[in-house]
């Protein structure tokens, strides 16, 4: 049966393409794409993903009229019946906005655009998407972005790691995230955003191939499930 997912686009977006060729890499089957302003999603999808870039030039805040889009209502209900999201940079902003997702990102501690390739730690190999991995293996995939300060309140960061909803952890923070957080998960473990970029991470011709397990991982515990 084939894989059937899904990459939204907003306006703004410039990772809808990587993300759809690594999605169509791993699984041989080209993802559906959806323009934001769409009412309705495709039946019977698998997997839905948010990509990176500027939805609406960042403006009031970083994915804020993202989450106000048509599309929006029904990934929320779709999340919600269970169907994997994963949102990347700019559809970590959006998932969170959406409240999808707890926290914030904020603006870079050091006020600055930040490109480059980060060390990333595993914290939980037991969702979806980081199946692939092991706990604690240290992997490197690359950031692009200047509002990836992820922020929650005491109480909220406490309840994420306690409930093992941190996906993953910077090795070195590179943009003053709580905890170091680079990846946290929804209650049920279905949602994930993440600042950095797996799509631009599997294929060694562009760097590095340690993106690929959650796209390979997350495949293979939707063929058991």
């Amino acid at each position: 049966m084939a894989f059937r997912s899904a990459v939204i686009t907003f306006p703004g977006s410039n990772c809808d393409r990587d993300m759809a060729v690594a999605l169509e890499q791993v699984s041989g089957t080209a993802p559906v794409r959806v323009w934001h302003g769409d009412a309705e999603l495709p039946d019977n999808l698998d997997f839905i993903a948010l990509p990176g870039g500027f939805s609406y030039g960042d403006y009031l805040r970083s994915g804020a009229m993202a989450a106000n889009s048509p599309i929006m209502r029904e990934i929320v209900r779709a999340a919600d019946r269970g169907v994997p999201v994963l949102g990347v940079c700019n559809g970590f902003q959006v998932l969170s906005e959406a409240r999808l997702l707890p926290g914030a990102l904020m603006r870079n501690a050091s006020q600055h655009f930040i490109c480059r390739t980060v060390g990333l730690k595993v914290e939980n190999a037991q969702s979806i998407f980081t199946s692939g991995y092991e706990a604690g293996q240290e992997i490197r995939i690359p950031v692009a972005h200047h509002d990836g300060n992820y922020f929650a309140d005491e109480e909220t960061l406490d309840r994420l790691e306690g409930d093992g909803r941190v996906a993953f952890r910077y090795t070195e923070n590179c943009n003053g995230s709580r905890r170091d957080i680079a990846g946290v998960l929804n209650k049920a473990g279905n949602v994930l955003g993440m600042m950095p970029h797996p799509e631009r991470a599997v294929d060694a011709a562009h760097g590095g191939t340690d993106g690929l397990a959650l796209f390979e991982g997350a495949m293979k515990a939707l063929a058991k499930a």
